[in-house]
């Protein structure tokens, strides 16, 4: 590697005392030294006391359940505590298919934070958008600390058919939003869609990195292949990451033999790894962009890194999330786990992406408002780059450490056409449910068709759709507004066609249709014709 450089419950402090000793209890599960010894039996004996002498009848199984998250929580961000209903709900989302809503979240200062909503999932059909905070369901509050993930789970999820209502807040809206969702099967299929963008570059969108991923991966590969794909761009945007074997799996199809992929440090020698490329990859002399933004994490960073560092991607974007720490899980007696960071990666350069988390959850969690507040979503000059933490691609390309993969080229968050018009459409659901409304509609005909390029030519035209939903929202309260619908003209009916072909063909059409606008995809095209004769990446 080459680095240069309110008022509290009564119970509550006792809670937090057997949480204390409970984080001492697991680790005597896990070690043999004498000090751990002497805390497991420092931990039976308040158990004991607790359960003969305190004032009130105690449910020791409930209060150890509600203490060991706070104590893992004092390690750091991902470190995490799953029930045995939790460690089999999360299993379920990475290996086969649940009926739920559709979404990822995680529980952000005793508020559920929408981290990814499922593509063509129940969620998403009805507006719901990643970086959502839902803070009620079903009209009952779903904010404080009794809300933990186990007690999500249990009202989101449900029997196929049934609804949930959910109260939504949003960055961009001052009222709270509402959306009733009716549960159904998601199965998880991480590659969404695949397909040749032009005559040469196929085109790859990954939302996660299951079980399955690098199998589903080469399929597309292999199909883009046939079609006549000379070069590749994997679309990582939004992927929150999964199995970091399946990265380096699909990082190895790209790569010379010999050349290294990721490295791991722990406190212990037996937490290190160093994973390199075996030199059977398929696809060495392809050339490939990889697309990240602020919600691409861990394996998506370990996958762009890799092919920064090794100087074979292009990374094309902008900065991404910057989680840099390994968990290793630990199934305890109850089959209940611990997911336990127990090593820091490192890309080939040396660099570790994990972004700084000293100052403590609160600022963690904001990081990414920060982001946009501060401009970084809008300008690279607003970037913020710890220059301290200088690194070397392999054929010596300036690259920093320290807080996410930043992009080589890097591209503005999209705004054009987001007026104050769209917005309130798109909160309040509008477009997904026009798309719906119009495939039930025009089922009969629609069913006829053979793909998404029929749908195309026999679509109505733009002004008329465009005029119908107008209407349409008109009805639902949203009055015409024409100076700002107008602004908002080609973003509203790429939406709407891109909704609609999904509801009848599936992923497969959604894709191709929205990225005709996407500046990120033109960016990346745009940016392989310039590298066409330069890969390896010299500059």
């Amino acid at each position: 590697m080459n680095q240069k450089s309110t008022r509290q419950p009564i119970w509550l402090p006792l809670a937090i005392a057997v949480a204390v000793v409970v984080g001492i209890f697991i680790g005597s599960r896990f070690t043999a030294n004498k000090p751990v010894a002497d805390n497991d039996r420092k931990l039976n004996a308040i158990l004991n006391l607790i359960a003969q002498d305190y004032v009130d009848t105690t449910n020791l199984k409930d209060l150890i359940e509600l203490s060991i998250p706070k104590i893992l929580s004092n390690l750091d961000p991902h470190t995490s505590y799953f029930s045995a209903e939790e460690l089999k709900a999360a299993t379920d989302d990475l290996n086969g298919s649940f009926s739920g809503i559709g979404i990822s979240f995680v529980m952000m200062n005793d508020t559920i934070g929408v981290v990814e909503v499922i593509p063509g999932g129940p969620s998403e059909k009805v507006g719901i958008m990643a970086g959502d905070r839902i803070v009620t369901i079903d009209d009952s509050t779903a904010t404080g600390e009794k809300m933990t993930n186990g007690a999500v789970m249990k009202r989101l999820r449900g029997a196929k058919g049934s609804k949930v209502k959910l109260g939504i807040q949003r960055q961009n809206s001052s009222k709270l939003l509402t959306f009733t969702v009716t549960r159904g099967d998601i199965p998880i299929n991480t590659v969404d869609s695949y397909y040749m963008i032009d005559k040469v570059t196929g085109y790859i969108k990954i939302n996660q990195f299951g079980r399955h991923t690098y199998d589903e991966f080469i399929t597309a590969m292999a199909s883009l292949d046939e079609e006549g794909a000379k070069r590749y761009m994997i679309d990582l945007r939004g992927n929150g990451g999964g199995f970091m074997e399946m990265a380096v799996l699909m990082v190895n199809e790209f790569l010379p033999a010999n050349q290294p992929i990721v490295f791991t440090k722990g406190r212990y020698k037996r937490d290190d790894s160093e994973v390199w490329s075996d030199g059977n990859g398929s696809f060495q002399d392809a050339e490939v962009a990889v697309l990240i933004d602020e919600f691409s994490a861990s394996a998506s960073e370990i996958f762009a890194g890799a092919l920064q560092d090794n100087d074979r991607g292009l990374i094309v974007g902008r900065r991404s999330f910057g989680k840099g720490l390994v968990q290793k899980e630990f199934v305890l007696p109850d089959s209940s786990a611990i997911r336990l960071t127990t090593a820091r990666y490192y890309t080939p350069s040396g660099r570790c992406i994990q972004k700084d988390y000293k100052e403590g959850m609160l600022d963690y969690e904001k990081e990414l408002f920060d982001r946009y507040m501060n401009g970084e979503l809008y300008s690279r000059d607003s970037m913020k780059i710890d220059k301290s933490q200088v690194f070397s691609t392999l054929n010596g390309r300036t690259v920093y450490g320290g807080g996410g993969i930043v992009p080589d080229v890097f591209v503005a968050n999209d705004t054009s056409g987001i007026t104050s018009y769209y917005i309130e459409v798109a909160n309040a659901g509008l477009l997904q449910r026009y798309a719906f409304n119009y495939c039930n509609t025009n089922r009969a005909s629609l069913s006829k068709m053979s793909d998404y390029m029929q749908f195309l030519r026999m679509a109505p035209s733009d002004d008329a759709l465009i005029k119908d939903f107008a209407d349409y929202a008109a009805k639902d309260g949203i009055a015409p507004r024409w100076y700002y619908i107008n602004q908002s003209h080609d973003v509203i009916v790429t939406n709407l066609k891109a909704l609609i072909a999904r509801d009848i063909f599936g992923n497969q059409a959604f894709y191709p249709i929205l990225n005709r606008n996407d500046k990120t995809v033109q960016a990346a095209l745009k940016a392989l014709n310039k590298h066409k004769a330069a890969f390896p990446i010299t500059d």
